[in-house]
């Protein structure tokens, strides 16, 4: 069945950086699109950035673009989001989440952007 780990996130000043990663298994990595989303406290899921499965595709919300860059590793099952310049608003849980399945979600991994 499909896992998703997520990790990468952190504390992080307003400016800063982070990348986080999301392991998979379960499935055919390289057949599916991926997703990033975030859910910031009290609000909904969103999504932050997609790749297709070979990653000559990518799309991402107007809240990061320019900012992040989602890509993706299909030798080691993993797909990636740096971000750059965090600002508060960027504070959130953030999800992977893949074609294959898109009922599944993981954990997460928590980005608080703070001074």
């Amino acid at each position: 069945q499909v896992v998703l780990v997520e990790s990468g996130g952190g504390l992080v000043q307003p400016g800063g950086s982070l990348r986080l990663s999301c392991a998979a298994s379960g499935f055919s990595f390289s057949s599916y699109r991926m997703m990033w989303y975030r859910q910031a406290p009290g609000k909904g899921r969103e999504l932050v950035a997609e790749i297709s499965n070979f990653g000559r595709i990518t799309n991402y919300a107007d809240s990061v673009k320019g900012r992040c860059t989602i890509s993706r590793d299909n030798t080691k099952r993993t797909v990636y989001l740096q971000m750059n310049d965090l600002k508060s608003d960027d504070t959130a849980t953030y999800y992977c989440n893949t074609a294959r399945d898109r009922t599944y979600w993981g954990n997460g991994t928590l980005v608080t952007v703070s001074p």
